[in-house]
């Protein structure tokens, strides 16, 4: 029995007993449409968005950020996510909006909505906590540029963000959050700030998703900045036209991040829960890392590296999800590539295509690697500096993944 056939029968008495107060198919609905099945109890809520937190410099007060992201999957009741992982203090946000971009700074004209959070228009964020918004009525579909602008009176201390978006987003002295017009947004960021997840609540209670688990790679370094052509982007796109029950993805790369060990971003294995296993309606871990544990020269052995990703498939399989895992890419002409740590990735890859303990594997090395040099990446796919992808090699990477992998049962 498939994993899609199984959770279809099981949603069959569900279903049955409330088609009696279906309607029959509605045409696509502008975002915040109000939705009569917001409160249907057969939905669950499914990330959208998501960005993996780590430290950035110091928060500002009376400061506010327009920051601009990508769905994935549609949905209604909307609800963002804002971290304070990294504060050393309580973080207060007294005005949070979302809505949809024109151009730029700004937003599309009635799109523009106030969040809340238990009712109340100001959240107060416990230093190392998070705090979800309450679901904001309405419709939004899958690949819309949501806007989500918040002002905090008082941030000081370390701020909490993602700091390599390759996206352009916004910022403003003062609270000009509820302003739909881009005048007072005249400061551009090319980092996120404070928010982390964005989830909607999708029409197919089946519905689920898969989280990137990775590096730069999955990061984006390399692709296009502002046209969404990271590997985990074009893999949303594939994803929405599929025949598949999987439409949320959430991209929690971070430059420079290791499995093992902390540096660039809290290890994978230290990020794993909050930044993957807590995002709603995840089915799937795509695990995609390990060439800086490799690259590092810190004496990570073959051996190291596969009990890390035992341990994410360990957690991942208690929290009830599948796990699929790539081949590590190759990245001779890199300045820090030798020979043995060729010879790691290639024990590491081997591991990974044969153990039989990932639910799914998918080869980007094969997809990447030059027919004559498989140590080195082909050229054609080179962002140019022989271990990023360029914008057709993130494509590439994206079109390898098997969807049906992606949806799967533990």
């Amino acid at each position: 029995m498939t994993g899609r056939f199984a959770r279809v029968l099981g949603l069959a008495a569900v279903l049955l007993g409330t088609v009696a107060c279906q309607t029959g198919p509605a045409q696509a609905a502008p975002v915040w449409e109000p939705s009569a099945q917001s409160g249907a109890a057969a939905r669950h809520d499914v990330v959208t968005w998501g960005a993996s937190a780590d430290q950035m410099g110091q928060g500002t007060a009376d400061r506010g950020y327009r920051l601009v992201v990508h769905t994935s999957a549609a949905g209604s009741d909307l609800r963002v996510r804002l971290s304070n992982a990294f504060g050393d203090r309580p973080l207060t946000l007294d005005s949070v909006y979302a809505g949809l971009q024109s151009q730029g700074a700004a937003l599309k004209p009635g799109s523009n909505k106030r969040l809340t959070f238990d009712g109340a228009r100001t959240v107060t964020v416990p230093a190392g906590a998070t705090a979800w918004s309450d679901p904001l009525p309405g419709s939004l579909p899958a690949g819309s540029n949501l806007v989500v602008s918040l002002h905090s009176p008082d941030a000081a201390g370390p701020a909490t963000g993602h700091w390599m978006a390759m996206q352009t987003s916004y910022a403003a002295q003062g609270d000009h959050t509820a302003e739909e017009s881009a005048a007072n947004w005249t400061e551009t960021t090319g980092s996120w700030w404070y928010l982390d997840s964005v989830s909607v609540r999708p029409k197919n209670p089946a519905t689920g998703a898969v989280v990137a688990l990775g590096d730069s790679i999955t990061d984006g370094w390399a692709s296009t900045s502002d046209q969404n052509r990271r590997w985990p982007d074009y893999l949303a796109r594939r994803l929405q036209k599929a025949d598949t029950e999987v439409k949320g993805v959430a991209d929690e790369g971070i430059s420079g991040n290791k499995v093992l060990a902390d540096g660039a971003g809290q290890a994978a294995l230290n990020r794993l829960d909050r930044d993957v296993l807590s995002q709603p309606g995840v089915r799937t871990v795509f695990l995609f890392e390990g060439v800086n544990d490799i690259k590092a020269h810190s004496g990570v052995t073959a051996a190291d590296l596969i009990a890390g990703y035992q341990e994410v498939v360990r957690r991942a399989h208690a929290a009830g999800k599948c796990v699929v895992a790539s081949t590590v890419g190759p990245f001779e002409g890199w300045s820090e590539w030798d020979p043995a740590g060729e010879a790691v990735r290639q024990q590491v890859n081997q591991y990974i295509r044969t153990s039989g303990e990932f639910d799914g594997i998918a080869d980007f090395d094969r997809i990447l690697r030059s027919p004559y040099d498989q140590a080195r990446m082909l050229p054609f796919l080179d962002g140019g500096d022989h271990i990023h992808p360029n914008d057709k090699g993130m494509q590439a990477m994206a079109d390898s993944v098997d969807l049906a992998s992606l949806d799967c049962d533990h």
